[in-house]
């Protein structure tokens, strides 16, 4: 496991996070996320404990998932110990499975826009605020199945959509992956 959020943050691109609902399995390869660290102004754990980021302070694996701009559904991976308040978000999949579903869910065939950018990848799998909380190693409705073996060729850059601490270099994303969310020039 890693030592913290940062080496989460790297650690998570390659696995696959998992989805099953009754309409069918969902899953999609971790291809982008972005730390949210200890002490961190662009946090929701900045200011403390409160009802909306409980989950933000549970064990690391769990996941903390919240409601963007009242539309939108972002989910995150706990990182710290319990208390701590920080966590990864899953910024973008690559699709692996049930591609129909999430093509229904989502109201496109377009493969590349299921799950490119938090709040699709959220609708693509079905994930609200049920899920927040849901341990991700034990879980059966959603969980992080492990990375397969194979290389990949990580990058880093600053995060995107925040203006608090925007210049930290705390997003990775796996080079050259179409999947990939955000503008081309933060992702060489």
């Amino acid at each position: 496991m890693p030592a913290g959020t940062v080496e989460l943050a790297g650690a998570l691109l390659g696995c696959v996070l998992v989805r099953d609902c009754p309409d069918g399995r969902t899953a999609g390869r971790i291809v982008e996320t972005e730390a949210y660290v200890l002490d961190d102004p662009a946090s929701h754990a900045y200011r403390g404990l409160s009802k909306r980021n409980a989950s933000m302070f549970l064990p690391p694996f769990h996941a903390y998932v919240y409601k963007i701009y009242g539309t939108s559904f972002c989910v995150n991976v706990t990182s710290e110990t319990q208390g701590a308040g920080a966590a990864v978000l899953i910024r973008a999949l690559e699709p692996l499975e049930g591609l129909s579903c999430m093509e229904a869910r989502r109201g496109t065939t377009r493969v590349r826009d299921l799950a490119r950018g938090p709040g699709r990848l959220c609708q693509a799998l079905a994930i609200d605020l049920a899920l927040d909380g849901a341990d991700l190693l034990t879980g059966s409705q959603l969980w992080l199945a492990a990375r397969p073996a194979s290389a990949l060729r990580a990058g880093k850059s600053k995060r995107i959509g925040i203006t608090k601490a925007a210049h930290r270099l705390l997003r990775f994303y796996e080079k050259g992956n179409p999947f990939v969310s955000g503008p081309k020039g933060l992702s060489p």
